[in-house]
């Protein structure tokens, strides 16, 4: 390493840079994108949200905002942010019991 007053130290082209250690969400989510399995759960969350009228509550709260706050002064990111809790908390229990039971699946038959 060489090393400087005014710097930190600067490694050496010989040393490997420390590999940092996946965890388990990350690995899980690795093996889900290289199966083509995530798609798969991101299509049938789509499907299901439409389903059940998810998808138009939203709609209808971000058409509520942009009304009460002025269409000119609303932006994407204030409706993500006022939007985002709500639509998670409002996600039936049955469309989240179901792709948990999927992602089970998975990670049984992939034997993780």
């Amino acid at each position: 390493m060489r090393a400087s007053i005014n710097r930190p130290p600067t490694p050496d082209a010989e040393e490997d840079p420390p590999q940092k250690e996946l965890s388990l969400r990350e690995i899980i989510n690795i093996k889900l994108i290289e199966s083509g399995e995530k798609e798969k759960l991101m299509e049938l969350l789509r499907e299901r949200l439409i389903e059940c009228g998810w998808r138009d509550e939203m709609k209808a709260l971000c058409r509520a905002y942009a009304r009460k706050k002025g269409r000119k002064n609303v932006t994407v990111d204030d409706l993500v942010q006022v939007i985002t809790p709500e639509g998670r908390a409002s996600v039936p229990d049955s469309v989240k019991a179901e792709l948990l039971q999927r992602i089970r699946s998975f990670l049984v038959s992939s034997s993780l």
